[in-house]
């Protein structure tokens, strides 16, 4: 099981990261949080750049994933890549073209998409829980967040089953848990 592109998404906080981290002990090679690389890349964090406007930060998003997936950062030949992506990838068709032009079989490097499916519930409250470390994410924060948040995460949760190549459920199950469910399905492609 090596040479794969895997690409992690879901919602916010639906734990892509800490999956990722536990994926790559299992399958090895090298892990890259898109959020860090657009942060380290561009200065700013993903929040700052959003709320300068939503379209440079979907083109600092594009940037890193691209140089992620084109191999101009870490990619070692032979070794896999597990991406966590941001929780709005799904927003970002420059991003998306992308993730389905490397998805093909005659890429350099197939991309494994992967889904984890958090419910709405459980996504809004981590985000509240989370909420201390700067306020709620500028997508939501509106008059009715909790409202705001359950049609945003209906609306992208199709749109993420709809392009994955693995979904899995991750509700009651532990980073190291969910990251065993991926290489076991993984292993099957």
């Amino acid at each position: 099981m090596e040479n794969r592109v895997i690409l992690i998404m879901g919602a916010k906080y639906s734990g892509k990261d800490l999956c990722a981290r536990a994926l790559n002990e299992i399958i090895g090679g090298e892990v890259v949080d898109l959020d860090e690389l657009v942060e380290k890349q561009t200065g700013k964090t993903p929040r700052e750049l959003f709320i300068e406007g939503h379209v440079g930060f979907k083109k600092a998003e594009a940037h890193a994933l691209a140089s992620v997936i084109h191999g101009t950062l870490l990619q070692k030949e032979g070794e896999n890549l597990v991406i966590a992506a941001g929780g709005g990838i799904i927003d970002n068709d420059e991003a998306m073209a992308l993730i389905s032009k490397a998805r093909v079989p005659s890429a350099d490097r197939q991309l494994i998409t992967v889904f984890l499916e958090i419910s709405a519930e459980t996504s809004w409250q981590r985000i509240v829980d989370g909420s201390n470390d700067g306020g709620l994410p500028p997508l939501i924060n509106t008059n009715n967040p909790k409202e705001t948040h359950l049609a945003l995460h209906n609306r992208r949760a199709k749109a993420y089953r709809a392009v994955a190549g693995i979904t899995i459920l991750t509700e009651n199950k532990s980073p190291e848990d969910i990251a065993g469910e991926i290489a076991d399905s993984l292993s099957k492609i």
